[in-house]
């Protein structure tokens, strides 16, 4: 009998560690499309992904190698991005007169000298090819209206206006993108806890553009205890603020986010402000975030600190911060 009541226990635990599993899941790809349609940083020359995604499935239709893949797909948004930059028609102003260039034929220098030479003897022989002649029977031309410079025209359609204008908004495209992929490149030390209870403070160093998951790994590889433990299994927590390991740390710098707390933009470690001035005046102060592991938060949820913890959610403006679980 007792065997069975096991059985049965572990039947209800398993069922309900599944449940757990498909709600983190469910949880995870909301905050997948959230982000997806609050673009930050370089997705911001993106108008639509829907017509990307589309494109990329009639693109890679069936069987197909990652690497073409990843190809496919980077190239249809660059496509994007140069359309909502304005810059789209560039690329094919640039064949046009490539093609131009490859359809004039190179001709002979001698190809038309007898020509020349018998239509030349031809007319001074039959006493055409005087100058007095050429003179009589040439139409005179007619004079054309030009430009008049004191009017002002820039409203009207202008081709070479408006390729100078797409070339300089993609200069400054591109400039823009290599700004941001050497902010990203950018080193910070990043100051965190690891929380069990208790704190253990320690620091590790990565780059502005590395996601939630690349910092958990480093934070598990200081940590003998953490090194058996998945990063899925790993939460950050900063400013009582859940972030997703998706996330980068240059979302949070480029955006000037804030948590309840604190701002979610600086990673070194001041004193806590809730103890040291108002909370409600914001400050440049921040204090470390905390790593701990999922199974933790499940049975410490209901105790401070973690009952004031929530998953980040970029649609909600914090324009003060709190010391109460609000």
């Amino acid at each position: 009998m007792s065997t069975q009541q096991e059985k049965a226990k572990l039947a209800a635990l398993e069922k309900k560690r599944k449940q757990m599993l498909d709600s983190f899941a469910a949880q995870k790809n909301d905050l997948i499309a959230e982000t997806a349609r609050n673009r930050t940083g370089s997705d911001r020359f993106t108008s639509k992904t829907d017509g990307v995604e589309d494109s990329l499935k009639r693109s890679t239709y069936g069987l197909v190698q990652l690497s073409d893949f990843k190809e496919t797909r980077e190239k249809l948004e660059e496509a994007a991005r140069r359309e909502a930059a304005g810059t789209g028609e560039l690329k094919e102003d640039e064949k046009k007169k490539k093609k131009k260039k490859k359809d004039g034929k190179v001709k002979l220098s001698f190809a038309m000298d007898d020509g020349d030479e018998e239509e030349g003897t031809s007319r001074n022989d039959s006493g055409e090819g005087t100058p007095g002649a050429e003179d009589d029977d040439r139409p005179k031309k007619k004079a054309k209206l030009g430009k008049n410079p004191a009017v002002d025209t820039h409203f009207l359609p202008d081709r070479e206006r408006e390729d100078a204008e797409r070339k300089d908004r993609e200069q400054l495209r591109q400039k823009w993108i290599k700004m941001q992929e050497d902010t990203k490149k950018e080193e910070i030390e990043i100051t965190y806890s690891y929380w069990d209870g208790n704190g253990h403070r320690k620091s590790v160093t990565c780059a502005k553009g590395d996601s939630i998951a690349a910092f958990l790994e480093k934070c598990r590889q200081q940590f003998p205890e953490l090194r058996a433990v998945s990063v899925d299994n790993l939460m950050y927590i900063k400013e009582d603020l859940i972030i997703p390991h998706h996330y980068t740390f240059y979302d949070f710098i480029v955006n000037k986010y804030r948590g309840k707390s604190g701002p979610m933009f600086n990673f070194d470690v001041h004193d806590d402000v809730r103890l040291i001035a108002d909370a409600s005046v914001e400050k440049d102060e921040s204090h470390a975030g905390k790593v701990c592991e999922r199974s933790w938060y499940n049975r410490s949820k209901h105790l401070f600190p973690a009952s004031r913890w929530e998953v980040f959610n970029p649609e909600i403006s914090r324009s003060k911060y709190s010391i109460r679980g609000d």
